[in-house]
């Protein structure tokens, strides 16, 4: 069924203010998704904190050229949907809960490309993007590699401290 101009309309305004407040943004590539995977696709990615759109692809090409980011879009095969957070969150999320969902469930949905830092990314770099841990993760690790010295230290006077 046809979408008439106004509904074509609303839809590239929902993704153009939807691209305006995004930090970043994923495209991801759907297909033998049912209808249950989907309504478990959109909750996780809400838990996450992800906003996630169905729309046509040349409804999502004229929201992201009205947006101007640098570089090429990427080609966008298939059935597509967008993944975005807000300014505010972390930036990687929506291209770690895609990559996460995917390899749950078995390629049905995958990360076709995307936007990050107001430059088109590929695929590639959407998967690199993908693995970087979680903001918290990082911090933790950070505060481990702060107090590994400190720890090595407490741990040989406390051996030297034995002996005598």
């Amino acid at each position: 069924m046809a979408i008439s101009k106004d509904k074509k309309r609303a839809i590239i305004a929902k993704l153009t203010d939807a691209f305006k407040e995004a930090s970043s943004v994923a495209f991801v590539s759907f297909s033998k998704l049912t209808v249950k995977d989907a309504s478990r696709v959109r909750k996780e990615l809400a838990d996450a904190g992800v906003r996630y759109y169905v729309a046509k692809k040349t409804l999502l090409l004229i929201a992201l050229k009205q947006q101007g980011y640098e570089g090429q879009a990427p080609d966008l095969p298939g059935e597509i949907a967008v993944a975005w957070t807000a300014t505010d969150t972390d930036t990687t999320a929506p291209a770690r809960g895609v990559y996460d969902l995917g390899e749950k469930l078995k390629g049905a949905i995958a990360l076709v490309g995307g936007v990050f830092e107001g430059v088109f990314a590929d695929a590639t770099k959407m998967l690199g993007i993908a693995t970087i841990p979680p903001m918290q993760v990082l911090r933790g690790m950070f505060v481990n590699v702060l107090n590994s010295p400190i720890q090595g230290l407490v741990i040989a006077l406390n051996e030297i401290s034995k002996k005598k």
